[in-house]
């Protein structure tokens, strides 16, 4: 567990040191220093898990095992290849006079605090533990949301923080009910709250506690993933907030809200029959994937279009776990990833696509191609793999989603190929003048590193055409544990 202690000893220490130095010119480089060495540390915590099998520290309070480990080595490459774009990005940011260095000092800290939170959301095998982390995600959250100071930005901060507020509230009360249930059975004390402990005696816990308590921390960590109709936050944080913060948001922050909630319903499955809490995530699921799917239509806000594909998807993500079967979780495991990949790219390239054109109304940012190719080919080509085109990872796990729906409800075939056809064409009544349109006067190109982008979609293009064996017995352990399995 060594290499877990550290990997969450780095963002400890990064957060500190630049609080007190994030305003030097080394301050970018430190912060890709620190998500380079957590990568490496992430791979190397991946190898020892998936050889050695589940881990739990000494004083259980930190778990690995094969569904939580896949998304921290995606955390650390996502948080990696982010900040690599974000140290360019954040000083043009400064050179036009919308951050001071103060605020570039506050930016880098909270990074590595955001960071910090994720990885403790994700190891934790305390559930009131993962709770705190995910309020400390919350909090570093609205201060990234808030960093230009506008009063757009501000608002936007505290919608986000009044409504995910309430939401975590409403998390907080379902564990307090998860423990209430779990002290009539284990006693008082931190092992009521344990999640290998809540698992192993998941059976003998009280169904209709657990089904309350289920239905709170779904509402309640729901409005973290966007689920509608929890979900207005999400298109003004992504709007208002620096964009290296809307590609972490995306393609971290929604997943291990999720991951959230799968853990709880792993611990729910046990004692309640029926399947109520997979039937909750379908409901949920499906709703916000078509709704998102018709607002796609109404964006003027390049970033908030994208935001509301990221609703689509987490939709999608949240029905697929809700139907419960292996297939099923493996289809949203890879579905979980390819979006990250895919999201977090497309953020990068709105981030630049804004610099242009010096402005984020979609109607204002024209021929990117004519201005600068690899930005334009960048949008189109990550617009292309989000919206499920083949032979891109988004298009097959968006196929074995649908295929799981077949197998087991056929009737919801129908609505999901229906919203799937109304979200493409959304996104691509909006790309062509934007991507292919007449360049406007005064365009100019932009300082632009393209690489992060293109690391991602060719990642995601090589898991659509060919899956790894290792990465797909990867998802066939974590699929096994999630569905019903037993840790190793």
């Amino acid at each position: 567990m060594i290499v877990l202690y550290l990997i969450l000893l780095l963002p400890s220490a990064g957060m500190g040191l630049l609080a007190a130095m994030g305003h030097r010119p080394f301050a970018p480089h430190l912060n890709n220093l620190l998500n380079a060495s957590a990568f490496v540390l992430a791979v190397v915590l991946a190898g020892i898990a998936l050889e050695g099998g589940t881990l739990i520290s000494k004083s259980r309070f930190f778990l690995v095992d094969s569904f939580n480990v896949y998304l921290i080595a995606l955390t650390a490459l996502i948080g990696l290849t982010t900040s690599i774009f974000s140290g360019p990005y954040m000083e043009h940011e400064r050179q036009q006079g919308r951050l001071t260095r103060r605020r570039l000092k506050l930016y880098y800290a909270m990074y590595q605090g955001f960071m910090l939170a994720m990885y403790l959301i994700l190891v934790s095998n305390n559930l009131g533990v993962l709770w705190v982390a995910m309020e400390g995600a919350t909090l570093a959250t609205v201060l990234l949301v808030s960093l230009y100071r506008t009063p757009e930005s501000v608002e936007a901060a505290w919608k986000y923080f009044i409504l995910c507020g309430v939401g975590i509230a409403q998390a907080l009360f379902g564990t307090i009910l998860l423990y209430f249930a779990a002290s009539q059975v284990l006693g008082a004390g931190t092992d009521a709250l344990t999640w290998t402990t809540l698992y192993a005696h998941g059976s003998e816990l009280n169904p209709t506690v657990l089904k309350i308590a289920f239905v709170f921390l779904l509402v309640g960590y729901g409005t973290k993933v966007g689920l509608v109709p929890m979900h207005n936050w999400l298109p003004d944080a992504h709007s208002e907030g620096p964009t290296p913060m809307s590609a972490i948001l995306s393609g971290l922050l929604l997943n291990d809200a999720l991951y959230a909630i799968v853990r709880c319903k792993m611990v729910v499955d046990q004692a309640v029959s029926g399947n109520l809490p997979g039937y909750l995530m379908m409901g949920f699921g499906l709703l916000s994937f078509l709704v998102a799917a018709l607002f796609l239509h109404r964006q003027r806000d390049i970033k908030r279009l994208f935001s509301y594909s990221s609703i689509e998807h987490m939709g999608t993500m949240t029905f697929a776990f809700g139907i419960g079967t292996p297939f099923s979780t493996f289809a949203a495991l890879m579905h979980m990833t390819v979006h990250s990949l895919t999201k977090s790219a497309i953020f990068v390239t709105v981030g630049h696509a804004s610099h242009i054109a010096g402005t984020q109304q979609m109607d204002k940012i024209r021929g990117l191609i004519a201005t600068q190719s690899p930005v334009g080919w960048g949008l189109l080509i990550g617009a292309l793999a989000i919206a499920g085109f083949p032979p891109f990872g988004v298009f097959v796990s968006e196929f074995l989603v649908l295929t799981a729906t077949m197998q087991t409800h056929p009737w919801l075939t129908l609505p999901l190929l229906a919203g799937l056809g109304i979200a493409f064409a959304g996104i691509f009544r909006q790309l062509h003048p934007i991507v292919f349109g007449k360049r406007p006067e005064g365009q100019t190109p932009v300082k632009a590193n393209m690489i992060p982008v293109f690391v991602h979609l060719a990642l995601v293009l090589w898991l659509g055409i060919s899956l790894p064996s290792a990465l797909a017995n990867w998802f066939d352990q974590a699929a096994a544990l999630i569905s019903g399995g037993m840790p190793k």
